[in-house]
Parts: structure tokens; sequence; C-alpha cells
């Protein structure tokens, strides 16, 4: 499921050897035989929002995929962290092109490591500032939720399904802390 290697030298266009670099790294690498260059292979970064509408956060906004994997099923607003961008800045860019939706950002609340696709989920907590919302094309609809009525059954991921329940959970509890966990 992960990502392979790199085929060719991104410098040069040399194919790349699967071995340690002479650094001293302990780890096998994609190495250029030509010039030298080390490519690494990092997790990609996702990151999103847990947006809520209410006086208390009852409603939770969601997203039906339009976009492969998992077209049809429901999500929060996510995906990839850009070049050049914080988290923040990401999770905002990527809430208004899935959903169209203004929001104003809270706090981080959910950090998952998904090791198995080399991935790393951030979601922050944000607040919706209306109940209006422009899906982008990536989004089939975007609507509101509350607890009892989210398709459950119908979300796409493993990290969105973990991130709602624990922010139901601490909502049920009147505090919201900050959750980490691995997905393996």
């Amino acid at each position: 499921m992960l990502r392979p290697p790199a085929k060719f030298c991104r410098n040069c266009g040399t194919a790349v050897q699967m071995r340690l670099p002479d650094d001293g790294d302990t780890r096998e690498r994609a190495v250029c035989p030509a010039c030298g260059t080390v490519h690494y292979d990092n997790p990609l970064n996702v990151v999103g929002t847990v947006p809520v509408w209410g006086a208390d956060g009852e409603q939770v906004l969601l997203c039906k995929r339009n976009i492969e994997p998992r077209w049809g099923k429901w999500t929060l607003p996510a995906g990839f962290m850009e070049l050049g961008e914080t988290t923040a800045e990401g999770a905002l860019r990527e809430t208004d092109e899935e959903a169209g939706a203004h929001i104003e950002l809270g706090e981080l609340f959910t950090l998952m490591n998904v090791p198995r696709v080399g991935q790393v989920h951030l979601f922050y907590r944000a607040r919706l500032l209306s109940e209006r919302f422009n899906p982008g094309h990536e989004t089939i609809e975007a609507r509101l939720f509350r607890e009892d009525e989210v398709p459950w059954d119908e979300i796409a991921f493993r990290t969105v399904r973990e991130t709602l329940q624990c922010y139901f959970a601490d909502r049920r509890q009147g505090r919201f802390g900050f959750h980490v966990l691995d997905i393996v």
C-alpha cells in the first residue's frame, strides 16, 4: 500500500539503486549512482477540519466524496497538505475547496499516524460561520449531521471515524482534548 520508491533521479534522470547511502544512514534509500543524490520517501500529511454548527457544536459538517478512493462515502473536509503552507493553512484551504464552508479555525484536535500508507492525518476543530456551503468538484454534497444522524456505515476513512468519535465523546464530557492515535 505504500508508495513505491523513486525509479529515476529527479536531478539527472539516471535509474536509481536501492541501497544504504554513503552518509551513514541506516535505511535503504533510492540513491542515484551517477550524481549521488539520495531520494527520501517521507510520509504525506493529510490536513482537515471538524467544522461544527450550533451553540454547543451539536452538528458536524461532512462531505460526500465525488472522487476515488471511496467515491460516494462521507468524510470530513480534508486533503493533502501543499508545499509552502502550514497545517492550519492547508486545513482552511481544504475546508473551502471541499465544502465551500467559511470557518473560524480552532485548535489541533487529532493527530493520527497511518504508517501502512505513509501518512499522518491532522484535524483541527473549527466553528462554522454560516450554514451555507458551496462544495467544490471533489464533493457531491456537504451537509450537517447530529451525532445520531451520522451515516457511520458510510464513513470513507477510519481516521475520519476515529476523529468523529473523539469529537462526540469530548462534546458529551463538556471538554475537548488533543488526541493522538496510531492506525495500524
